[in-house]
């Protein structure tokens, strides 16, 4: 009996032991305090942890095992860092700028060697191929020359071996067979991409690659139906699977970031008809369109620092119709559709109405300099794409617009600012 006690109190002991760790140093210059570990599921980011600075260092104790792409966010400045995980310790430093990250070493040998894999994949795709063509000019083998046959000859060799690294072989031999471009690699096939998805372990979701071949898949032809494509691609995956499930909210909101609203509803009916158990990737893709849709109640946001109202949240805002825009200073499009919403505001005031627009800027000065010239409430959390209201209303791209009525219902989700002002009725 004191045998089996032993046994279950070392099974405990183990149970709390970090699978790995994660150790980040930083400048004693760069201020922020706080960050956040980001694991990954398909292409979204999933929240694993947060820890606080001690002294000029960051350290995650990595409780369950994972072997894939990891991030972190530092929310204070808008930063992050992109590296990978095999399942053993991580160590990484940076220099900084004015507190922005620069010169990042990644100090272990697994994220030191894909670093170089990646930064070779890229010189092949990009600059290769412009090298190939300025050795025509250039035939001789000293100076210049001689400076061209080194680097054609280090981008074109084959990369060392990677057996050791399970995640890194991984994610370069699939990168290479299906997203690489080369003028003289076969076309891959419908067939060759559902073996892959089928048959790939949990490292597909963690690596990712999914959503980049899930878009190759669709860019094969030629092809009778996308739609026919896409169903033989789900019947075979299985939608009753958790791949399955992931795969299909990929596409879903694959098909809403590239406007084929068609496609999007199709699927997106698909999954809410599924009868099996959901996973929570499935089920926040089809929560958020349902928050988002004409009818629904669009969802509370309490401001963070607006500008031009009094008022604490959407909801307390008073008007008869609410003119929602979610905007980028760094958006050409917003740029030549902002100054037609400012030529019309009067005229939305008239008629009881007001508008509310968030800014997805991570530039402090950027987003000032814009938002002093714009006349209506406007707020922002300025974290760009991380910001908390870009996932909560399912926001694809900018400028995406919303109009609610006075019980914050909404009423239309027009496509540009011809069909806000269209259904406005102020043309």
């Amino acid at each position: 009996m004191k045998k089996i006690a032993l046994f279950a109190t070392v099974l405990l002991v183990n149970s709390y032991h970090a699978q790995f760790k994660i150790i980040v140093d930083a400048p004693a210059s760069f201020t922020p305090k706080e960050v956040y570990l980001y694991t990954l599921n398909g292409s979204k980011d999933a929240l694993n942890s947060k820890e606080m600075k001690k002294g000029n260092s960051w350290q995650f104790d990595v409780a369950k095992p994972y072997t894939g792409m990891l991030k972190l966010y530092f929310p204070e400045v808008n930063a992050s860092i992109n590296f990978i995980s095999e399942n053993k310790d991580v160590q990484l430093k940076f220099d900084t700028d004015k507190n922005k990250i620069v010169n990042i070493d990644y100090l272990d040998e697994a994220n030191f060697t894909m670093n170089q894999i990646q930064d070779i994949q890229q010189k092949k795709e990009v600059i290769l191929p412009a090298l190939f063509q300025i050795k025509e000019y250039y035939k001789g083998t000293a100076g210049f020359g001689g400076a061209l046959d080194t680097e054609i000859s280090r981008l074109s060799k084959p990369i060392g071996d990677i057996s050791k690294f399970p995640f890194i072989k991984f994610y370069n031999s699939n990168y290479s067979k299906f997203l690489e471009k080369s003028a003289d690699k076969p076309a891959i096939t419908h067939t060759e991409i559902i073996d892959f998805l089928n048959k790939s372990t949990d490292m597909l979701e963690t690596s990712s690659l999914l959503r980049p071949v899930l878009v190759s898949y669709l860019n094969v032809g030629p092809s009778t139906s996308l739609s026919a494509d896409v169903d033989k691609l789900l019947a075979a995956v299985n939608v009753e699977t958790p791949r399955g499930q992931t795969i299909l909210s990929e596409l879903i909101e694959i098909f809403d970031t590239y406007g084929m609203q068609e496609l999007k509803d199709k699927y997106l009916a698909e999954a809410k008809s599924l009868k099996c158990t959901i996973n929570d990737r499935l089920s926040k893709t089809i929560a958020t369109n349902l928050n988002t849709e004409i009818g629904a109640v669009f969802p509370n946001y309490v401001f963070n620092k607006a500008s031009n109202t009094t008022a604490k949240s959407i909801y307390d805002v008073k008007a008869d119709k609410k003119i929602i825009i979610f905007w980028a200073s760094t958006c050409s499009h917003c740029e030549t559709d902002l100054p037609k919403i400012i030529e019309k505001y009067s005229s939305i005031k008239a008629m009881k109405g007001e508008v509310i627009a968030f800014s997805l800027d991570s530039d402090k000065a950027a987003y000032d300099n814009k938002v002093k010239m714009l006349p209506w409430i406007n707020d922002t959390e300025l974290k760009g794409w991380y910001s908390s209201f870009s996932e909560t209303y399912n926001v694809r791209a900018t400028p995406t617009y919303f109009v609610l009525d006075s019980n914050n219902k909404i009423i239309a989700k027009p496509d540009h600012v011809a069909d806000v002002i269209s259904y406005l009725k102020l043309n």
